[in-house]
């Protein structure tokens, strides 16, 4: 395997044995892991961790039971849906809704696993790699990382060595990858892909034209659907926070923060739902132009993406409410509204601002579960 990727690449297997020998004495991680299960020997941990000698031994074996427990303990139920759509005889790029920080990747691995797929290799930008041994323990778990917050000239020369990497991982490396469709999370819900993000994509080979480079990495969208946002108050924060101070700028905290009620908040329903392969779709583009080609490439998988959303009960309810409508008061009781109206009530009052604008934020938070809808119709 060639090193010109170590600086952003997963860790080597034969690495594992000295990160991990790092991660358990470093205070963050003890804090981390204590935190997350308080009932914990660590003497008894430490001696498991230490048998690990492969990133898989340590996912199958350490993660993979880690996370299971927190899915459980977090949704209602946990599916994988539409696998049979997945072509087994070649790597895909899965391009996915952002919902989660942690737990999109986390969960779609231990699915796949239970599903006898190999898990992904895992996109993650280095504005969550606060600490050192966050870096080691992503890496340790098949992450790579994306730069964040360069210059112009950094960022081309950043996205052309992240485009090599991934093409060379899904054509060479013969694993797959799980990619956001945008920077960050969509916080109103409407998940859009960027733009820039598939122009990175085809930046390797430098010599192909855009959508051969793209077909080279047989994108196949992946739609994620949490009946529940743990977060969806603390996006309505900061939609108030910047609508009164247009130059607000969340801190590391308020990130800590959001990993953490992701992480351990209620999501309901859990679904992650596979697309089809876009290749053929890319087949019948005959624009020349590269930045319509983009477009339509985008459009194809967002449509892809809206079509396979979970819908709740609480969507319908969400788009009725923030309508005014009784459009879909078929898809719910009015115990599942009261239900719905108490649940939003209850996560405003967590917002902890010297002033709520309670309208504001109710309007916010039914946006969030009404686009899903929204986006849904439109697409079908």
């Amino acid at each position: 395997m060639s090193n010109k990727f170590d600086d952003i690449a997963p860790l080597y297997d034969h690495e594992v044995k000295q990160a991990i020998q790092d991660l358990l004495i470093d205070p963050g991680f003890q804090h981390a892991v204590k935190y997350i299960m308080p009932e914990i020997n660590w003497a008894d941990f430490s001696a498991e961790m230490s048998k690990y000698e492969t990133k898989e031994q340590f996912q199958t074996q350490m993660i993979y039971p880690v996370v299971k427990m927190l899915g459980m303990r977090v949704s209602d139920s946990l599916i994988l849906d539409k696998t049979e759509t997945i072509d087994r005889s070649v790597e895909h790029l899965f391009l996915s809704n952002h919902r989660d920080i942690v737990l999109d990747a986390g969960l779609l691995n231990i699915l796949r696993h239970e599903a006898k797929f190999k898990t992904t290799e895992i996109a993650i930008g280095d504005n969550l790699l606060i600490h050192p041994w966050i870096d080691k323990l992503v890496r340790l778990n098949k992450s790579f990382i994306v730069r964040r917050g360069l210059s112009i000239k950094e960022m081309l020369i950043a996205s052309k060595h992240l485009s090599e990497y991934i093409h060379y991982a899904i054509s060479e490396k013969k694993e797959s990858i799980w990619l956001a469709q945008r920077e960050g999370r969509a916080k109103n819900s409407d998940d859009r892909t960027q733009d820039s993000l598939l122009k990175m994509l085809a930046l390797y080979p430098g010599d192909k034209p855009f959508l051969e480079s793209l077909k080279e990495l047989n994108l196949i969208p992946l739609s994620i659907s949490y009946e529940y946002d743990p977060c969806d108050y603390l996006k309505a924060k900061e939609f108030q926070q910047k609508r009164d101070n247009p130059d607000f700028k969340k801190t590391q905290r308020d990130d800590l923060l959001n990993m953490e009620i992701g992480i351990l908040g209620k999501k309901g329903n859990v679904i992650f739902r596979f697309g089809n392969c876009i290749n053929p779709e890319l087949d019948k583009i005959t624009e020349t132009d590269k930045r319509i080609q983009t477009e339509l490439a985008a459009h194809i998988i967002d449509k892809e993406i809206h079509r396979n959303y979970e819908i709740f009960p609480c969507n319908y309810m969400a788009h009725d409410l923030y309508c005014n409508e009784t459009r879909f008061n078929d898809k719910y009781t009015a115990e599942q509204l009261d239900g719905f109206k108490n649940y939003l009530y209850k996560q405003i009052k967590k917002i902890d601002l010297d002033y709520i604008d309670y309208d504001f934020c109710l309007d916010k938070m039914l946006e969030m579960y009404s686009n899903t809808l929204k986006n849904y119709l439109a697409a079908i």
